[in-house]
């Protein structure tokens, strides 16, 4: 276990790497940079503020710089905001971790249970219906789902509000737009796991021995049958945190999305690398979870 962690951190930290000096490449290509935008500077102006921030260096010996104050945990400072972009995460930050974890719940207690019950009802009426509705799910974008919400029952449940972030029922109807999705892909990947174990011999062996359904399904078959979905949640938890951008913004919730769609129009360098990084980290750390749990579950895995 202890291997496969180290080697997965050791992966990971590359992984990181490389995504922090790509997207650094890739802003600095951009046209313009912050000090030319709409507002309009004396040029010497500009180009002192370019001399503050070492954007008159070519990009090698900006990036050496750069990373030598990330090691002395500096993100740096904000050019559009005038703050510094750690202190601007902290506190954005938050919302979106909670609103990532809220929709993987709402994702796990709809998916798994779904798929379950759909591969023991195997071509009924119930799997047929269950995967028609994850079908839908799926089809539909979240950025469709939240604004029906948002009209047909934050209008008619007064304790649900369309906008805002101030006590956790605002987290409901976001979490339940962004975790539709993801849902929906966890059921069908469910079923497809727990059919492929349910014709396993050894399941077979047990139902000839008298074991209950409660027992077969819970001690013998849920185990192996998860494990497919449980190697999707770790990326599906990265996918719901980036993609979280759009649902923050339809009910006005005080992420990191906001920051991360206005730092790219105002070509923000230190906050736009600062978002991709944090988020970059949460990726490989959501993956490296979903590797340690598929080990638990798998003990055959120790052994790759």
């Amino acid at each position: 276990m202890l291997r496969i962690i180290i080697s997965r951190l050791t992966q990971g930290i590359l992984v990181i790497f490389c995504l922090l000096a790509i997207t650094f490449v890739l802003i600095r290509l951009m046209p313009g940079d912050p000090f030319t935008g709409e507002k309009s500077h004396a040029a010497h102006i500009i180009e002192k503020n370019r001399e503050n921030f070492s954007l008159d260096k070519p990009i090698p010996i900006q990036f050496g710089v750069y990373l030598t104050k990330l090691t002395q945990g500096d993100m740096g400072d904000s050019p559009t905001r005038e703050q510094k972009v750690s202190t601007i995460i902290k506190h954005s930050f938050p919302a979106s971790l909670i609103l990532g974890i809220c929709s993987m719940i709402v994702a796990i207690c709809i998916g798994i249970p779904a798929g379950v019950i759909a591969a023991l009802k195997k071509n009924s009426l119930i799997d047929y219906g269950t995967m028609v509705i994850a079908m839908i799910g799926i089809s539909i974008p979240s950025f469709v789902i939240g604004p029906l919400l948002a009209s047909y029952v934050a209008m008619n449940v007064p304790l649900l509000k369309v906008a805002g972030w101030g006590d956790p029922f605002d987290w409901i109807l976001p979490s339940i737009t962004l975790g539709a999705m993801t849902g929906a892909y966890i059921a069908r990947i469910t079923r497809g796991g727990m059919l492929e174990v349910i014709n396993q011999d050894y399941i077979r062996t047990a139902k000839a021995k008298g074991v209950s359904q409660f027992n077969l399904i819970f001690k013998h078959a849920i185990r192996g049958g998860i494990i497919p979905a449980v190697a999707y949640v770790g990326p599906a938890f990265a996918m719901l945190l980036t993609g979280s951008f759009v649902v923050e913004t339809i009910f006005q919730i005080p992420g990191m999305g906001q920051h991360f769609v206005t730092a790219t129009k105002d070509r923000d360098y230190f906050l736009l690398q600062g978002v991709v990084l944090l988020f970059g980290t949460l990726i490989v750390l959501a993956n490296l979870a979903a590797d340690i749990a598929l080990v638990l579950l798998n003990p055959r895995l120790r052994e790759a």
